[in-house]
C-alpha cells in the first residue's frame, strides 16, 4: 500500500468502516467480511489492511463493489488501491474543473506509433498534454494483443489526469502488473564493504607485500629522451576507422514500470510546485551524479524514487 495513506487509530478506524457501510446501507461487520469475501485479494488480509484500502475508496469517492476500485496483492506483501478505468473516469469527470479532453492517434503504415491525450481544465488557460508510446508500454498480454489501441488511449488518459489533476497514491491494472515484473538488482554492500577492508589491511598490515618500485630508466632510454629533433617529415597516421554505433537499447519492462513509477512523483511536483518543479526535480536528478533519469544506475534507482517521494512529502506539508 502506499506510504501516503496511513493507517490510523482504531478508533478512527472504526469511523471509517461506519461510514462505509452506511453508504451501502450495510451494518459494519457484515461490511467488513463482504470487503474482505469479495475485493480483497484474500479473506484472510488484516484489518489494517482494509483500513488503508477503504481509505483510499474513500478519499477519492470510489465504489468497491462496482470494481471502481479493489485491492491488488502488492509486491511488499501488502495490498495495493488499483483504480479500474471506469473509476478513472469516473475521477476525472467528477472533477469540478474538468472541461473536456481530445485524443490523437499518431500512424505510420496504419499502425498506431502513440496516442496524445488533451486535458482541460477550467482554471488554466492552456491544455495538459501527455503522450504515450506503443513501443514503452505494449506488454505481451492478451488485452494488449487485441486492443492495443484502447489499451493505449487509457495510459495517456490515466497519465494525462495525473498530470492535470495531481492524483496520487493509486495505480491502473496494468501499473500493479507491472509493478510484479519488476526485479531491482540490490547492490552486493557487504563484499563491497570486505573488498575495501582487505585492501587497507594490506596497506596498514606490517610486512604486507608492496607495490614494486618502479626500475630507473636506462642509457638508451635516457638518450632517446635526449636526442635532436630530426628534420625527417612526421609521419602521416591514418585515423583508426570508426566502429559501429552499437544499437539503441531497447527498454526492459524494468525501465518502463521505473519510468512509470518517476513520472507518478513528477506529476505531485507539478501540482505542488508548477513554477519550479522543472528546477526541483532536475536538482534531484543531479544529486546523483547523472543529467537525466534514464542514466539513474538500476542499482540506486529505489534510493532515487524515495528521494523523489521525500521531496514530494516535503513541498505537500506532509
Amino acid at each position: 500500500m502506499s506510504a501516503a495513506v496511513a493507517i490510523q487509530p482504531t478508533e478512527q478506524r472504526r469511523s471509517l468502516l461506519t461510514a462505509m457501510a452506511a453508504q451501502f446501507q450495510m451494518e459494519p461487520a457484515a461490511f467488513l467480511a463482504t470487503i474482505k469475501a469479495t475485493v480483497m485479494p484474500s479473506a484472510s488480509a488484516s484489518n489494517e489492511q482494509v483500513a488503508a484500502f477503504l481509505a483510499v475508496a474513500h478519499q477519492y469517492r470510489l465504489n468497491p463493489f462496482t470494481r471502481e476500485v479493489y485491492a491488488f496483492p502488492a509486491r511488499s506483501g501488502g495490498v495495493q488501491a488499483v483504480v479500474s478505468v471506469d473509476g478513472w473516469a469516473k475521477l476525472i469527470n467528477g472533477h469540478d474543473d474538468f472541461d473536456g479532453m481530445e485524443f490523437v492517434d499518431h500512424l505510420e503504415n496504419s499502425q498506431v506509433l502513440s496516442v496524445t491525450c488533451r486535458m482541460y481544465r477550467k482554471s488554466r488557460a492552456h491544455p495538459v498534454e501527455v503522450t504515450e508510446y506503443m513501443a514503452e508500454c505494449k506488454r505481451e498480454t492478451d488485452t494488449w494483443k487485441h486492443w492495443p489501441r484502447r489499451m493505449l488511449r487509457h495510459k495517456a488518459m490515466i497519465q494525462c489526469a495525473r498530470y492535470a489533476f495531481g492524483f496520487a497514491g493509486i495505480v491502473d491494472p496494468d501499473e500493479a502488473e507491472r509493478a510484479l515484473e519488476v526485479t531491482i538488482e540490490e547492490p552486493n554492500l557487504a563484499g563491497q564493504v570486505d573488498a575495501l577492508k582487505a585492501r587497507l589491511a594490506a596497506v596498514t598490515t606490517p610486512g604486507a607485500p608492496q607495490p614494486e618500485e618502479p626500475e630507473p630508466p636506462t642509457d638508451a632510454d635516457l638518450a632517446f629522451l635526449n636526442a635532436p629533433p630530426s628534420d625527417e617529415p612526421p609521419l602521416e597516421l591514418t585515423p583508426p576507422a570508426p566502429e559501429p554505433a552499437e544499437p539503441k537499447k531497447r527498454n526492459t519492462r524494468a525501465d518502463i514500470a521505473f519510468f512509470e513509477v518517476v513520472d507518478k512523483f513528477e506529476a505531485r511536483l507539478r501540482v505542488a510546485a508548477p513554477d519550479t518543479f522543472k528546477a526541483i526535480y532536475q536538482k534531484v536528478v543531479e544529486s546523483f551524479g547523472v543529467q537525466h533519469r534514464t542514466e539513474i544506475p538500476v542499482k540506486v534507482r529505489a534510493e532515487f524514487v524515495m528521494a523523489l517521494e521525500a521531496k514530494c512529502m516535503e513541498l505537500e506539508g506532509k
